[in-house]
């Protein structure tokens, strides 16, 4: 008898054992299995990298605009900062309130590093800005009368390029060899006496009814609703070396995020975008 209860309890007790070693195993599977959730929901929850980058509106601004939907779907969150100047964008990309700017051509870069001792870098072409003379008083260059005012941008690559395209036209004649760093005291020969009046950018749509001709960069000839190839007198040919510039830092010019934007610009939907929409007013650089 007592051979039976042991051999009972022998039995019980490798049951309860076996029934006890089971139990981890189960444990072990549902931890592996929530762990693998969690690793898919990590995956898909990953957090886009945000850039800002900075632009004028017009075209800037609408053709970076443009293209956020795309980015987004590469993981890239635009956000489009506008200014109205073309001083606080460089400022802001060197002191890192912004990841990258566009608005301006590699000869304003130049000058503006040069001056400010930035170390700003181009990262890709996107467009050409034909720049361009206006006049509410005159249909044509030739009605230019003696003693014309004549206003110009007064940072140092701009108007350089609104005198080049003064001499272009046979308005005025320069120095040899002064190029794109023209100033109004390199004018060799003035025959119709122009007066010359030096203003920031910006503000030269705004002085069209005081003066007689107005050479302006085409972005802010688009916001003053003025159509370059229409309503100029004369504008550059889309030879013009003055391609606009997707600008970054030293330091994130390489990054995953910049390389997209810049990919997403030079793309053939942009391209498409800038004949479309604006009519030869801008022309695409690649």
């Amino acid at each position: 008898m007592k051979k039976w209860s042991t051999a009972f309890l022998l039995l019980t007790l490798v049951l309860v054992l076996a029934a006890c070693g089971s139990k981890p195993q189960e444990t072990s599977q549902g931890s592996s299995d929530t762990s693998s959730k969690g690793s898919a929901t990590t995956e898909t929850t990953t957090e886009p990298v945000k850039l800002v980058v900075g632009a004028t509106a017009v075209p800037h601004a609408e053709i970076l605009n443009f293209i956020k939907p795309k980015l987004k779907e590469e993981g890239v969150d635009l956000e489009v900062k506008e200014f109205t100047d073309y001083v606080l964008p460089n400022t802001q990309l060197f002191e890192k309130q912004l990841d990258a700017n566009f608005f301006q051509h590699q000869p304003y870069l130049d000058d503006q590093n040069k001056k400010n001792n930035f170390n700003l870098v181009s990262v890709v072409g996107v467009h050409v800005e034909p720049f361009g003379a206006y006049s509410k008083k005159y249909k044509t260059k030739d009605e230019i009368p003696n003693g014309a005012k004549v206003a110009i941008p007064n940072d140092a690559t701009n108007g350089g390029r609104a005198l080049l395209l003064l001499a272009k036209n046979g308005l005025i004649t320069l120095k040899d060899g002064v190029g794109i760093n023209a100033t109004v005291k390199d004018i060799a020969s003035n025959p119709k006496n122009l007066q010359f009046k030096e203003l920031e950018a910006a503000m030269l749509p705004r002085v069209l009814d005081e003066v007689d001709l107005a050479l302006i960069n085409t972005n802010y000839a688009l916001e003053a609703k003025l159509v370059p190839t229409k309503d100029a007198l004369f504008i550059e040919d889309k030879e013009s070396p003055y391609t606009n510039i997707l600008v970054a830092r030293p330091d994130n010019k390489d990054s995953e995020a910049i390389q997209k934007l810049a990919k997403a610009l030079t793309s053939p939907d942009v391209k498409k975008f800038i004949e479309d929409k604006y009519q030869g007013s801008i022309v695409p650089a690649f």
